[in-house]
């Protein structure tokens, strides 16, 4: 029983060892492939950023993330071309999931920076194309969609990852 209880210990501690060391290689390697900020904030509850977000969003994103932010039909699987369709950007969707300073990278930069690969994706690249301010501005205006509960959750992800910094 005890040979039992030491076997499954050991195995705990490598599986925790394991996944700790593939946290920090994730962390270290997407953290720096791409340019960062320390200070990429969501402002959400700015009546003017939000407003511009939506004419921005209108504009830019509306096409495919759709109107009202319901994305495209059957998201999570992949076209004949081998590219997912753009998903929602309401509470369905995983915008929500991830960190300010990754929604804005993604935007700016494209998910290929970020992994540091090829990824068969049709996200257009707006580095160049719109300011620092209006990709602010846009994702600002989706999480001002977003319930205030889940607003606090993303604010709670935004916190882990700043304290991760």
């Amino acid at each position: 029983m005890n040979f039992l209880r030491n076997k499954r210990s050991l195995f705990l501690v490598g599986v925790t060892s394991i996944g700790l060391v593939l946290v920090g290689w994730l962390y270290t390697n997407i953290s720096t492939s791409y340019p960062t900020s320390l200070d990429i904030r969501l402002l959400h509850t700015d009546i003017a950023a939000v407003s511009k977000g939506k004419l921005v969003y209108e504009q830019n994103c509306a096409s495919c993330h759709g109107k009202n932010l319901e994305g495209q039909a059957n998201w999570r699987q992949r076209d004949t071309d081998g590219n997912l369709p753009a998903p929602p950007h309401s509470v369905e969707g995983h915008t929500w999931h991830h960190p300010d300073e990754y929604l804005v990278t993604m935007t700016k930069y494209g998910i290929e920076k970020i992994i540091g690969k090829t990824y068969p994706n049709n996200m257009p690249i707006y580095e160049g194309i719109l300011s620092d301010y209006d990709i602010v501005a846009v994702l600002s205006y989706i999480k001002s969609t977003w319930p205030e509960h889940i607003q606090i959750q993303h604010d709670r992800i935004n916190s882990r990852a700043r304290a991760l910094k």
